[in-house]
């Protein structure tokens, strides 16, 4: 079960953090709607390191949807982006 609370329960912030546990975030209301979440360290970087896979895989996609193309033409490609980052 989730632990919602009030945000003028920060007032007592260590009561509140001591709710808050890996997997267990404490969400916090403002006039009776969430608003905020408090969450453990570890989970946040969870939370970003799937945003960042979700964000390669999109470039994924949008590289296949670009076609395929021949490995003598990648090899061309990549020749020409590193010729430009090493001017």
């Amino acid at each position: 079960m989730p632990a919602i609370m009030p945000v003028t329960d920060l007032r007592n912030y260590g009561a509140v953090l001591r709710e808050v546990a890996p997997g267990s975030p404490v969400f916090l209301t403002r006039n009776g709607r969430g608003r905020y979440a408090v969450v453990d360290i570890a989970d946040w970087e969870a939370i970003e390191s799937a945003r960042a896979l979700v964000a390669e895989l999109d470039r994924g996609r949008a590289s296949a949807a670009e076609g395929v193309h021949s490995l003598s033409d990648a090899r061309a490609h990549l020749a020409d982006r590193l010729s430009h980052e090493q001017a």
